[in-house]
């Protein structure tokens, strides 16, 4: 019964996470801005952080199942 919601969870989280640093990795590779009105290295090293904070917390739902 508790592992449909850490299933849901973790589908979400990773998918997130995962599209975040893909989404990030192109806009680096294009030259594009990844946000608008903050320096690009900053932007940047939040973009990834982020992506990489929501795969870790997605992989950690599927690990409690």
């Amino acid at each position: 019964m508790e592992s449909g919601p850490a299933i849901f969870a973790g589908a979400a989280f990773t998918i997130f996470g995962a599209g975040l640093l893909v989404w990030t990795a192109a806009r680096v590779m294009h030259r594009a801005p990844v946000a608008h009105g903050v320096s690009p290295a900053t932007a940047v090293a939040f973009a990834i952080a982020s992506g990489v904070v929501f795969l870790s917390l997605g992989v950690w739902c599927f690990g409690r199942i």
